[in-house]
């Protein structure tokens, strides 16, 4: 692995990890009323793409953060449209 692939290996891990807490408090609770329902959208849409674009580039870093990610703010989606019913 080389230094700028490192890079974006240890960023992904910071980035995701960061989203844990929230992801799991929000599970916990069932609640994702601190949450606006177009920033989730939008943000489960970025994540996507950039997991295609890591896809597309063949970037593990890109591909494994964004996957994880993209797990968790399915998750608290969910959580928002269940609640919102």
């Amino acid at each position: 692995m080389d230094v700028t692939e490192g890079i974006g290996v240890v960023a992904g891990v910071l980035t995701t990890v960061a989203f844990v807490p929230q992801a799991w408090k929000t599970l916990r609770t069932r609640s994702a009323g601190d949450f606006a329902l177009p920033m989730l959208l939008l943000f489960c849409l970025g994540l996507a793409m950039w997991l295609a674009y890591g896809l597309m580039k063949s970037a593990p870093g890109l591909i494994l953060a964004n996957t994880v990610t993209l797990a968790l703010a399915l998750a608290i989606l969910w959580v928002k449209l269940k609640e919102g019913r």
